[in-house]
């Protein structure tokens, strides 16, 4: 699942000393009063970029360079890394220690191949997936790196469908869910969308050993525009997502839906007040199974928008200007924006003028 909790004295445990020593007397005090830890691409001010951890009052205790911008970050709890890659269409990924003992490293896409944004770790930490782009055939694939041997590309597997996004693993342990955005791009003509007249998204699941296709759900021939990107899976194992839509701007197609193998493939019915806000795209969806909420943000509406995993009904809608990045935090949700602040659920915002945080936020320790 993408958002991984953990006890906080836990993972100070588990981190040993090291963590707390290799920190900065500052950090380390605010590594001590924190009661959880996030992880978000960012860039600053003076046009550098990088990917931080830091407290839920939105302050640093550990930042790491990037070549070019940053999207999304997975985490391996076993080994305590996490690798944040690049957006897309994107050529590196790195891999960082929280502790700031070992050297970050860096993954380069190989030839024919980039980076779509995300990926995930397999339950023993022993492997990385990722979402990449074959774009001189205009096929998803999902590369395979071994996290015991320097992440070296050890082989791939097709996603069964154009322009993947995010992925993540199934509480079996054995499935990756797939977005399949639906959209073709080729470097050559950077984020160019190629082919929205013939656009087909997808999710799909498939057998993270074998490669194997087990099921693939796609929209109505109506919504072939509605492009699926970001999911997350709540406390009862339901797969959330959120699309984009590429259609009209007059058009209120529903954006959010949810899934469940063998079971069911359906959109989730908003609000037209909801909808109006969200604005045709949604940039992140983050579970909080404490509360038993969905969350869907979306930086073009400035909208944060709340649901009850249970009924899918519409629990709260906050505006903040440029929100995207969104992740659990006690009864609630942790926010990021791309004017530079960290949101908590209550109180009042933490900005920092030096960064602009990017699309999204891990929640790495709780």
């Amino acid at each position: 699942m993408r958002t991984p909790l953990f006890d906080r004295r836990d993972f100070l445990k588990a981190a040993g000393a090291s963590f707390v020593a290799a920190l900065a007397p500052a950090a380390q005090a605010r590594t001590a009063e924190a009661d959880a830890l996030f992880a978000s691409a960012y860039q600053n001010r003076g046009g550098g970029f990088g990917v931080a951890i830091l407290t839920e009052q939105g302050k640093i205790v550990h930042s790491v360079d990037l070549p070019d911008r940053g999207h999304d970050i997975t985490f391996d709890p076993v080994s305590r890394r996490s690798v944040v890659f690049a957006r897309q269409p994107g050529t590196f990924a790195v891999v960082f220690d929280h502790t700031n003992k070992a050297e970050p490293v860096t993954i380069p896409s190989v030839a024919g191949r980039h980076f779509f944004g995300h990926g995930v770790f397999s339950p023993d930490g022993k492997l990385l997936y990722a979402t990449e782009n074959d774009f001189d055939n205009s096929e998803g694939m999902i590369g395979i790196y071994d996290a015991t041997d320097a992440f070296r590309r050890i082989g791939e597997f097709p996603t069964h469908g154009v322009g993947p996004h995010e992925l993540l693993l199934c509480p079996d342990g054995k499935t990756l869910a797939i977005a399949n955005g639906g959209i073709e791009t080729h470097p050559d003509f950077g984020a160019a969308k190629l082919n929205i007249p013939t656009m087909k998204p997808s999710l799909v699941f498939v057998d993270r050993e074998t490669g194997d296709l087990v099921e693939s759900h796609e929209l109505p021939p109506a919504l072939h525009k509605l492009s699926i990107r970001h999911m997350d899976f709540d406390r009862d194992g339901t797969l959330w997502f959120g699309c984009q839509h590429e259609g009209p701007a007059t058009e209120r197609p529903a954006l959010v839906g949810r899934a469940r193998m063998g079971e069911r493939f359906e959109l989730v019915d908003l609000p037209e007040t909801a909808l109006i806000g969200l604005r045709n795209y949604v940039g992140s969806v983050a579970a909080n199974p404490a509360a038993g909420t969905v969350a869907i943000s979306s930086p073009q509406g400035n909208s944060l928008v709340v649901l009850d995993a249970v009924t899918g009904a519409v629990a709260s809608v906050r505006d903040l200007t440029e929100v995207c990045g969104i992740a659990p935090d006690s009864a609630g949700f942790l926010a990021s924006t791309g004017t530079g602040e960290i949101v908590p659920p209550e109180g009042s915002a933490h900005s920092d003028p030096h960064y602009v945080w990017d699309n999204h936020m891990l929640r790495i320790e709780g």
